[in-house]
């Protein structure tokens, strides 16, 4: 019975990339694989066609020879077939590996039973104080450690772990399934290649105990809510004496009761008197580095206007600038009046004139213009 082409089984053209090669061949896998169609003689033949097409075709001088003399190039031991050798069997658990996740980037070398620490994180809570100048803090984290006593290895001082004879410390093994071989972590060592006969009794051989540990952190000077400041080697250690993980400690800014943030910028608001904003007049303002600056107010000062303090907010992180703080002020109306001041109230607004107040005045007379409109 005539092949059918090894270009028409993978979907591709004659002329597809390596990249559209394995793509369409990956998806086609994973549609016709007998796992995925038990007791499907059908999907199975699939199966075996695609697999041995794409054998030939990711191969570039096998591919060559295919598109020069078609199926013959293969025929009476000219190269792959549909025994499937060896090198078929070693292309195919590669791939299934990428499919099914089973390769974990360990296929082809030996075990070393050492396993990087977890990375730790650490929530630390400081001032807007603190952030503007930056400050050295002491963090008491508990976390695993390398054990003292058998050096990370887990086994018992005096001895040493011992090769996985299931795996030969390779820390995987091969099960032929039909005309495939599949390549899955060693079950007796899971994975390190190494197994430990006689544990350390300090760490049950683990090769790390837990205990609390002092580390110094240094807070660099203007930081925002939310920085991450990582410790390289920090964080837990490895298994079996693998590197340790690293540490990340999370900043986040207690709100302040004077400023608000926004970037490098501080702002706060300063209410004033009516008198204040209609005659001007100056009042002192604190700032973040401890400091007081005086603010302005020049004469008919509105409510909401802002006055800008240059280089008197955050600094910017890792620079030698700083932003600036911003002072709005907001008029506050008095209250609880005295009959003196009432009259005093009411004389003054008796002498008033629209020249007083051009913005109410302004806007009242639009809502006469209005109103006029409508009677028309």
């Amino acid at each position: 019975m005539a092949k059918i082409d090894y270009y028409e089984l993978l979907e591709v053209t004659r002329t597809c990339s390596d990249g559209e090669l394995k793509s369409s061949y990956r998806k086609l896998a994973m549609k016709w694989h007998p796992d995925r169609n038990p007791g499907d003689g059908e999907a199975e033949s699939r199966f075996k066609q695609i697999s041995e097409a794409y054998d030939v075709l990711k191969d570039p001088q096998k591919r060559a020879a295919y598109d020069r003399f078609g199926h013959a190039a293969f025929e009476n031991g000219g190269g792959a077939g549909a025994g499937f050798g060896n090198d078929f069997a070693s292309t195919f658990s590669d791939i299934f590996d990428d499919l099914f996740g089973m390769g974990g980037g360990r296929r082809g070398g030996r075990g070393t039973g050492r396993e990087r620490g977890a990375d730790l994180r650490y929530n630390m809570e400081i001032t807007l104080e603190e952030a503007y100048g930056g400050k050295d803090a002491t963090i008491h984290l508990p976390t695993s450690i390398t054990c003292e006593a058998c050096t990370g290895t887990g086994a018992k001082p005096g001895t040493q772990p011992t090769t996985c004879r299931t795996c030969g410390g390779a820390g995987r093994v091969r099960q032929a399934q039909g005309f495939f071989t599949l390549e899955r972590t060693c079950p007796s060592c899971q994975g390190r290649g190494q197994v430990i006969e006689d544990p350390c009794p300090a760490c049950a051989g683990a090769g790390r105990v837990t205990k609390e540990r002092t580390l110094e952190v240094a807070i660099p000077a203007g930081v925002e809510d939310g920085t991450r400041i990582r410790l390289g080697g920090e964080g837990e250690a490895g298994a079996r004496g693998g590197p340790a993980g690293d540490l990340y400690i999370f900043l986040s800014i207690a709100p302040h009761d004077f400023f608000q943030r926004d970037g490098a910028d501080l702002f706060c608001r300063a209410p004033i008197s009516m008198v204040t904003a209609a005659l001007g007049g100056s009042f002192e303002v604190p700032t973040i580095d401890g400091d007081k600056s005086k603010v302005k107010i020049p004469e008919g000062t509105q409510s909401g206007k802002r006055f800008r303090l240059a280089g008197k907010g955050m600094p910017v992180l890792r620079t030698r600038t700083r932003g600036d703080m911003y002072v709005q002020v907001v008029v506050e109306t008095p209250q609880n009046l005295t009959r003196r001041q009432r009259e005093l109230l009411a004389e003054f607004e008796e002498e008033s004139s629209n020249e007083n107040h051009p913005e109410a005045h302004g806007f009242f007379a639009k809502v006469k213009d209005f109103f006029a409109g409508d009677a028309e």
